[in-house]
C-alpha cells in the first residue's frame, strides 16, 4: 500500500537522495533538469508517495511550461521510486493521481520526456510534440505529450519553454 500526498518541506532531503540513487549524478545536466532550475513546481502538483512505514518511497512533480503555439502546459517530471518497491504499480498510482489533479485544476496538456513503452499507458505519445523542441539536446523519441483537454496540441509548433513561479532568492528548488 502506498499513500500519495502533497510534497512537503520536509521531503526535500528524502526526495534528492531518491532522485541520486534513480538518476544519478548526471540527471542535473539534462535540458528537462533546466526547466526545473530556480522555479517552482506548479501549485498542487508536487507529489510523495509514502510506504506503509511513513517511509519516502516515491516523487513526482510537475511544472508550468508555454508550449510554443499551444500555450499553456505543464512539463512531467521527474517521476521516481525507490528501487525496492518498483514492480508495485505505484508509479502508475502516482501518475493517475497527478494527471488526475492536473486535469481537475484545468490544466490542458502534459509534456515529459520519458520512455514511451513505459508512458504510453497512460496516454502520452510523440505524435503531439512532432512540431515542438526544447531549447537543449533531447532525444526525440522521447519527447512525450498528452493531451487533458482533446486538440490542445493539434497543430503545435515552436519552442517549449519554463514559465511560473521562481523560487524565493533565499530557497533552492530543492526546497520547493
Amino acid at each position: 500500500m502506498v499513500t500519495i500526498r502533497p510534497e512537503v518541506l520536509s521531503d526535500v532531503v528524502l526526495r534528492e537522495a531518491l532522485l541520486e540513487r534513480a538518476f544519478g549524478c548526471g540527471r542535473n545536466r539534462k535540458t528537462s533538469q533546466r526547466f526545473r532550475e530556480g522555479r517552482l513546481p506548479a501549485d498542487g502538483l508536487a507529489f510523495t508517495a509514502l510506504g506503509k512505514s511513513g517511509r519516502v518511497i516515491g516523487t513526482l512533480r510537475m511544472w508550468n511550461v508555454i508550449a510554443g503555439s499551444a500555450g499553456q502546459s505543464l512539463m512531467l517530471g521527474p517521476l521516481a521510486i525507490d528501487a525496492r518497491y518498483r514492480g508495485r504499480s505505484y508509479g502508475t498510482q502516482m501518475m493517475e493521481h497527478a494527471l488526475n489533479i492536473a486535469k481537475v485544476q484545468g490544466h490542458r496538456s502534459v509534456i515529459l520526456v520519458g520512455d514511451e513503452p513505459y508512458y504510453g499507458r497512460f496516454g502520452f505519445s510523440r505524435a503531439p510534440m512532432a512540431k515542438l523542441h526544447l531549447p537543449g539536446p533531447v532525444d526525440r523519441s522521447r519527447l512525450l505529450g498528452l493531451e487533458l483537454v482533446p486538440g490542445t496540441l493539434d497543430a503545435a509548433e515552436g519552442l517549449v519553454m519554463p514559465c511560473g513561479a521562481m523560487a524565493p532568492p533565499n530557497q533552492t528548488v530543492r526546497a520547493a
